[in-house]
């Protein structure tokens, strides 16, 4: 009888499906929302809580766990807890920002120094002041600020 339900859970008509559906993302959205309240974040343990959350009351509305359904609720309230957590987890590696290049940064903030701020593209297209066609002026600027930084002076006297 027990598999019955469990079959019928998941495998049940339109109207069932959709009532399972539905207490499983409100649910899930209501704890979020009272996570994020109560933190002031959104971070994965938020996340896991309102996916454990969903996965119990899941297991509870669609009757699946049979004679024992607290069992089945804390362990359905667990898997799904557990995938959230991985998949939250996944989105943030995949949707982290570009770390920004220290040394562009460096240059750039060098550049608006010198009033040479226009020049900024044709540093991202080279790597050498030749390569990137600036010309003799702003060129003989830029070597002389390099030139007199004691950052970069240090920096090239340990590259010997």
């Amino acid at each position: 009888m027990a598999s019955f339900k469990q079959a019928q859970a998941l495998s049940g008509g339109p109207l069932i499906q959709a009532r399972n559906f539905a207490v499983m993302t409100g649910v899930n959205a209501g704890i979020s929302c009272v996570m994020k309240r109560l933190r002031g974040k959104e971070d994965v343990e938020s996340s896991m809580v309102a996916a454990f959350g969903s996965g119990a009351m899941f297991s509870l509305v669609s009757g699946m766990g049979g004679t024992n359904q607290a069992a089945n609720a804390v362990t359905s309230g667990l898997f799904f807890a557990l995938i959230q957590g991985g998949l939250f987890k996944l989105g943030q590696k995949f949707s982290a920002p570009p770390a920004e290049d220290v040394c562009y940064v460096k240059t750039r903030s060098m550049l608006s120094n010198l009033g040479l701020q226009n020049y900024e593209k044709n540093f991202k297209k080279g790597f050498a002041l030749r390569d990137v066609r600036i010309p003799p002026g702003p060129r003989l600027l830029i070597l002389d600020h390099i030139h007199r930084d004691p950052e970069i002076r240090e920096k090239r006297a340990s590259w010997k």
